[in-house]
C-alpha cells in the first residue's frame, strides 16, 4: 500500500499520521512541540516521530505539513510563525525534513491545509466553491474557487479572520482594529461571557463554573445558553453577529456554494450556525441564497490532518 504522511505543527503539540490512497489513517501520533527548543530541534523530533511510526506500517512516499503562519509554498520555507519563539524566519523546513526522511515534503499554512482537508475529505467533496472559517483562539480561513484551493502570491489568500468589520473596534493580534478575530474568536467570546457573568447577567454560567472565570470556555458558555442563561445567549449572539457579517461579505464577494465553520467555537452548532444562516438570508439581496449551505466541519480537529494527507497526495500546491 502506498502511504502518505500528514503533519500538523502546532504551538503546543504536533500531530502526525500515515494513510493510504483511500484516506484511511493506519497510524497517528502526537508529541509536544516544545517550540522553545528552536526549529531545528522541532523538525528533528518530527522526523524521528515519522520514522518510528513507519517501522510498523511502512514509509511514506510524500509528506504534507501545515504550519501556523506564513510560508513560502513554492520554496518550502517558513517566513513568519507568530506564535513560535524566534518566529521561524526563512527556515527551509521542507528541505530539512526531505533530507531526514528521504521523500518530498510540502508545506502549507495550517488553516489553508484544513480547508484543503475539508475540500477533499469533508463537506467540500461535492462543491466547486467554498469558504472555510477556523474559529478558535484565533480565526483563520481559506477559500476554494473552481474546485481549487486559492493561495495568492504569498499563500495568504483567505485570511478571513482579518476582515475589518469594526474600523475603530478592539485591537487585534495582527495589529489592526476591529478584525473578525478580535470580535468572534474564542477569547472574544469568553471575554464577553465573563463580562456578563461578573455583571450578574449569567447566573447559570456562574453556577456551572463556581464563579471561576478561568473555567469559562465555549463549551460551558454553550451549555449555559441551552439551559436558558440570558447572558450566555447574548455573548454567543454577539460573536454570531460579527461572524455573520464576515460570512455575508464573503458570500457577496465569492458566492460560494458552501461555508464551513470549523474549530472549537463551531462546536456551538445551531447556536452559531442558525444566526449566520439568518444573516445571509436577511442581508444578501443581490442574488438568491437558498442554495448556499452553512455547515459545521465534518472533520472537526482532524481537518488539518486530512489536509496534510491531501497535500501529500497532490504533490504540493
Amino acid at each position: 500500500m502506498t502511504l502518505y504522511a500528514s503533519v500538523d505543527l502546532g504551538g503546543t503539540s504536533t500531530s502526525a499520521g500515515l494513510a493510504g490512497d483511500d484516506g484511511k489513517f493506519v497510524a497517528m501520533r502526537d508529541i509536544p512541540t516544545e517550540s522553545y527548543r528552536g526549529p531545528e530541534d522541532v523538525l528533528a523530533r518530527i522526523a524521528a516521530m515519522l520514522k518510528d511510526m513507519s517501522k510498523d506500517v511502512g514509509e511514506p512516499v510524500a509528506v504534507g505539513m501545515g504550519v501556523p503562519g506564513m510560508v513560502d509554498v513554492s520554496q518550502g520555507v517558513t517566513r513568519f510563525l507568530p506564535n513560535m519563539p524566534t518566529h521561524w524566519p526563512d527556515v527551509p523546513a521542507a528541505s530539512i525534513l526531505t533530507k531526514a526522511l528521504g521523500c518530498p515534503v510540502y508545506l502549507l499554512n495550517d488553516v489553508r491545509m484544513a480547508t484543503l482537508g475539508e475540500l477533499k475529505y469533508g463537506r467540500g467533496r461535492d462543491v466547486d466553491s467554498m469558504a472555510f472559517f477556523a474559529l478558535g483562539t484565533g480565526v483563520g480561513g481559506g477559500i476554494v474557487i473552481d474546485g481549487k484551493l486559492r493561495l495568492g502570491p504569498l499563500g495568504a489568500a483567505g485570511e478571513l479572520g482579518h476582515l475589518t468589520l469594526l474600523p475603530d473596534g478592539p485591537l487585534c493580534g495582527c495589529g489592526n482594529r476591529g478584525c473578525l478575530e478580535a470580535l468572534a474568536s474564542g477569547p472574544a467570546l469568553r471575554g464577553e461571557a465573563v463580562r456578563m457573568m461578573l455583571s450578574g447577567h449569567s447566573p447559570r454560567l456562574y453556577e456551572m463554573v463556581n464563579g471561576d472565570v478561568g473555567k469559562v470556555t465555549p463549551k460551558e458558555i454553550g451549555a449555559a445558553a441551552r439551559a436558558g442563561d440570558t447572558g450566555a445567549k447574548e455573548a454567543i449572539a454577539h460573536a454570531a453577529h460579527w461572524l455573520g457579517i464576515a460570512v455575508v461579505n464573503t458570500v457577496i464577494t465569492l458566492h460560494p456554494q458552501l461555508v464551513v465553520l470549523g474549530g472549537g467555537i463551531a462546536l456551538l452548532d445551531d447556536l452559531l450556525l442558525d444566526p449566520v444562516r439568518k444573516m445571509i438570508h436577511d442581508r444578501v439581496k443581490m442574488f438568491p441564497t437558498d442554495s448556499i449551505r452553512v455547515e459545521r466541519s465534518s472533520l472537526d480537529d482532524l481537518a488539518g490532518m486530512y489536509g496534510g494527507l491531501a497535500l501529500a497526495q497532490l504533490g504540493g500546491m
